[in-house]
């Protein structure tokens, strides 16, 4: 039982011996490595709001212009996908959906596929296949009535961070 008892002391002061050496160098572990982490940490929180505010205004985009196989493109096509974006309170005087492929868009903010255009534009190198909406009637509450008009053109498109994230309306060429 001496033995024992003997032992357990003598392990238990080795033990404190061993944190107090060890002690200092976790200590400078925590503290050199420290302003590392802060900074780190920083970085982290700061980014991926950034990276998802782009990450929105493109998908905004997406939401608003794109519709990759329309189903019919007439009167009816332009009243239902109005109403479908969330672009009828108030009832929006134009809009066009841009058909056909995601990458082929995004290549416009490239050099694959576009072209500086004005001061802050991009203009499609290839035409798209395209249904532009145009709001007819006085009211701009719904229910919203739309002529359709598709067609084949260049597009223009502002771009942030390699990504689509507007449709100039206003740029028409034939």
């Amino acid at each position: 039982m001496v033995v024992i008892l003997f032992s357990l002391f003598f392990l238990c002061e080795k033990f404190e011996k061993s944190l107090q050496q060890i002690e200092p160098l976790l200590e400078e572990m925590v503290m050199g490595q420290g302003p590392l982490l802060l900074v780190f940490m920083l970085g982290l929180g700061l980014t991926p709001p950034t990276l998802a505010q782009d990450d929105s205004r493109y998908k905004h985009f997406l939401t608003q212009h794109y519709d990759a196989k329309p189903k019919g493109r007439n009167d009816r096509y332009c009243e239902s996908m109005m109403e479908r974006r969330g672009l009828t309170t108030p009832c929006k005087d134009t809009n066009t959906f841009i058909h056909g492929n995601k990458g082929s868009i995004k290549a416009i903010c490239g050099n694959k596929n576009g072209n500086p255009y004005g001061e802050a534009l991009r203009l499609s190198k290839s035409p798209f296949q395209i249904t532009t909406c145009r709001h007819v009637g006085g009211s701009p509450r719904p229910p919203c009535r739309y002529r359709a008009t598709p067609g084949f053109r260049h597009i223009a498109v502002a771009c942030e961070n390699g990504l689509p994230v507007h449709f100039d309306e206003s740029f028409f060429r034939p």
